[in-house]
């Protein structure tokens, strides 16, 4: 018996051993270096990064430029970096899709203020007395643009309303008219003060006038302008240094900023509805008088960020969005639902922080000299 069991093993092994020898190698198909011949896997496969072929070609790539499709930029933030006065170092940084910053060469003294229309990027640049226009793609922009000569006139922000671009002016007191279709200046507004920012409500136009005169002395009025026949139909104090305004059901809200005979800053704000209120914050820090509208609540700069503002103008610290240093703190905008600060010392810090509705910090980016204006762009806008 013992025979037999020894006899029926070795069958059993030979008729198992089909003599195969092992190929390694690759067994993925998927893999760029698949081997047919391996039975094997050795860990050796190598894949083609996303959106990318075996032989590092983009898999889609509609206009050829060698970036994937589904790499292609879709949007810009552009920051106007003022630069120093008297310097023409002025330069826009551009914020890509992945958060890559790119800079502008410098292209004049004082970028004051830009705006986004029909693919185009509208440049108030302050002390060369010009606006520059840029056509936008997705790749940046389109240099050296088309440059208009605003003749002198110290122009500082704008609204672009059925397709024309209005601009306040410091030198020659007055709100232009820029006609987009044949850049030609058609039209001035004729302002009593030195006209700082511009908005629109959905039927007037509304300036303010921080400055009374070519001495800067202090302005306490807002003016507002029919676009229908380009005319002041009334003109109404609200408090020393209007600023900045924003709109809160049928309300116009106003911070301002003033200063006494020491360049010392003093805060405020006002509100013109059925009647004119103002509050006043006390000292604080030159520059500092950003107001704007986020998930429905009117906020504005103190102390550092961004406090909720009441109906009596007075603010809520508890809801204080960001803290920084007060007088880092150059401009504020809402950015696609977060808040975009522009932070500068005036030298070599120069930073837009982006933060979310809570506070957090999600991005930092740094970009060129004294950030102010932010700007957005969407190819799908």
């Amino acid at each position: 018996m013992k025979k037999i069991s020894v006899l029926f093993l070795a069958l059993f092994i030979v008729t198992c051993d089909n003599g195969a020898e092992d190929v390694l190698g690759c067994t993925d198909t998927s893999a760029c270096n698949y081997s047919s011949s391996a039975n094997v896997d050795d860990e050796s496969c190598s894949y083609a990064n996303e959106y990318y072929n075996c032989e590092g070609s983009c898999i889609n790539d509609s206009d050829s430029d060698g970036i994937c499709d589904e790499n292609e930029n879709t949007s810009w933030v552009f920051v106007a970096n003022e630069g120093s006065f008297g310097a023409s170092n002025g330069t826009i940084s551009m914020i890509d899709d992945n958060g890559n910053v790119f800079e502008t060469n410098e292209i004049g003294d004082i970028v004051q203020s830009l705006e986004v229309y029909n693919n185009k990027l509208i440049v108030i640049i302050n002390n060369s007395h010009k606006i520059m226009l840029y056509d936008i793609t997705e790749d940046g922009l389109s240099m050296p643009g088309i440059e208009i000569d605003t003749d002198g006139s110290s122009p500082r922000d704008l609204y672009i309303l059925n397709d024309k671009v209005y601009f306040t002016n410091w030198n020659s007191q007055d709100v232009k008219v820029l006609n987009l279709f044949n850049y030609v200046i058609e039209s001035s507004i004729a302002i009593n003060g030195l006209p700082e920012d511009i908005d629109f409500d959905g039927q007037y136009l509304w300036v303010t006038i921080p400055h009374s005169d070519s001495s800067f002395g202090t302005g306490n009025t807002v003016s507002k302008i029919d676009p229908n026949s380009n005319t002041v139909i009334e003109t109404i104090e609200v408090g020393s240094g209007p600023q900045q305004i924003a709109f809160d059901n049928g309300d116009i809200l106003i911070s301002r900023t003033y200063y006494d005979a020491s360049f010392n800053a003093f805060h405020g704000a006002a509100k013109i509805g059925s009647d004119v209120i103002t509050s006043e914050y006390g000292a604080g820090t030159p520059c500092g008088g950003a107001i704007l509208k986020h998930q429905n609540v009117v906020y504005r700069s103190y102390n550092g960020g961004l406090a909720e503002m009441n109906a009596d103008l007075s603010l809520n610290t508890d809801t204080q969005i960001g803290n920084f240093q007060q007088w880092q703190v150059y401009h504020i905008e809402e950015i696609n639902g977060n808040l975009w600060f522009a932070l500068t010392d005036y030298a070599d810090y120069n930073e837009a922080k982006v933060l979310d509705s809570s506070g957090s910090e999600l991005s930092t980016y740094n970009v060129g000299q004294n950030p102010g204006d932010f700007a957005t762009w969407s190819i799908n806008d």
